[in-house]
């Protein structure tokens, strides 16, 4: 075989494995908003605009914020070695809908979820641990949510006089995506499936 061969078929390779990888991560972000376990968060406002992708609102949710007291396992790890730990976060509904932290691991939790529970999964910094005033900033990777043009600032202003909520979806393996932007019991914006 030629070079010019062997060139162009290292090319389409490494094509179809990059459409593969795309493909990949775009079912896989479908399949926890299809087949997740849907809860609804209460949120708080940051800041509204990306100059590259236009307005957002980054999101704040109660349970981004945890006592360290709630963490069951804090004592077990050494904060100095990584420099992000997971920790498991065991939301339950509460009667005015929204679903709000009961429980936090660094490890596996050590029994399963029940019926009116979900297991999200979030990363702590490891220097967040030792020094925030006994609590841990959790972050989720549900921290930012894209609206339509012009709207973001709006939103954030009402964000501050009306309790807004957001739908997420949560996988089996604790993993979220945010599902719909909620002002109170209206839905102002739904992330589609693909």
């Amino acid at each position: 075989m030629n070079n010019g061969k062997k060139l162009v078929l290292s090319a389409l390779l490494l094509a179809l494995v990059q459409v593969g990888f795309l493909g990949w991560m775009i079912v896989g972000r479908a399949a926890v908003l299809r087949d997740g376990r849907e809860v609804l968060l209460k949120v708080e406002p940051v800041d509204p605009r990306n100059l590259l992708r236009g307005d957002y609102v980054i999101l704040n949710y109660d349970i981004s914020r945890l006592p360290l007291s709630m963490i069951a396992d804090i004592g077990e790890v050494r904060h100095d070695l990584v420099p992000m730990h997971s920790v498991t976060v065991r939301l339950r509904r509460e009667e005015d809908g929204y679903w709000r932290a009961g429980g936090a691991w660094l490890k596996t939790p050590p029994n399963p979820a029940g019926a009116d529970e979900v297991d999200i999964v979030g990363q702590v910094p490891p220097l967040n641990l030792a020094h925030v005033d006994g609590e841990v900033r959790v972050t989720y990777g549900i921290e930012r949510f894209y609206v339509p043009e012009g709207e973001g600032r709006a939103i954030e202003r009402d964000m501050r006089v009306r309790p807004f909520g957001v739908r997420a979806a949560v996988s089996s393996s604790g993993t979220a995506q945010v599902k719909a932007l909620m002002d109170g019991e209206n839905m102002l914006f739904e992330e589609p499936l693909y």
